[in-house]
């Protein structure tokens, strides 16, 4: 394992691996020690953030067909087929910020509309 790795450990603090690092490394107790530490602990979270707004920025521009009838969404809330249905938003992104549209919604949207393209495509091939 990597001294890296090392410090991601629970309990592992900078200064218990100080023994193993090269000549010149930060003493434990500077600011860039420190920030190392946070680095190093929090690095997975960070990552998972950065996939997190990936793929909703991905989301965000996803068109919606304007013929898209929210009521054949299967699994859709009655309130939220009406919301949508009321401001027929053109993309999942404006779909997103209308009140009351969950995070729950937007994934049933995802996935209706994956299908109707796979649907699509399968008779464009038949």
């Amino acid at each position: 394992h990597s001294l890296l790795d090392l410090l991601r450990r629970p309990g592992v603090t900078y200064g218990a691996l100080r023994e193993w690092m090269p000549d010149g490394t930060p003493e434990p107790a500077t600011a860039e020690a420190e920030q190392i530490e946070i680095t190093a602990k929090y690095s997975g979270y960070v990552e998972r953030q950065r996939d997190e707004v990936a793929r909703h920025l991905a989301q965000e521009s996803v068109p919606l067909p304007a013929d898209l009838d929210y009521a054949g969404v299967r699994g859709l809330s009655k309130e939220v087929q009406q919301r949508l249905g009321q401001h027929r938003p053109q993309t999942v992104g404006q779909a997103s910020r209308i009140q009351g549209v969950t995070p729950a919604a937007i994934s049933l949207l995802l996935v209706h509309l994956k299908r109707r393209s796979a649907t699509t495509a399968r008779e464009r091939h038949a």
